[in-house]
């Protein structure tokens, strides 16, 4: 049986795009638990990040990953 390269890919879009969800829900808890302004910028930045990857990251692996369209002869 071989492996499809399409599902391996899907697999790391999906990886991918978990990997930015925990990292923004990391970011929310700093913010929730601190009491410092500079832990909570910190925070926010980190939230920030992970949404920006979330909205970008699959999109873009999957552009580089589609199938090129054939010319009409």
């Amino acid at each position: 049986m071989t492996e499809d390269p399409a599902r391996n890919r899907y697999f790391a879009m999906v990886f991918a795009e978990m990997l930015a969800v925990a990292g923004a829900v990391f970011g929310l808890a700093i913010m929730a638990k601190t009491d410092t302004m500079w832990l909570r910028i910190l925070g926010a930045a980190i939230l920030l990040s992970g949404l920006y990857c979330i909205a970008v990251v699959p999109r873009a692996m999957a552009r580089r990953w589609r199938t090129p369209t054939t010319p009409d002869p």
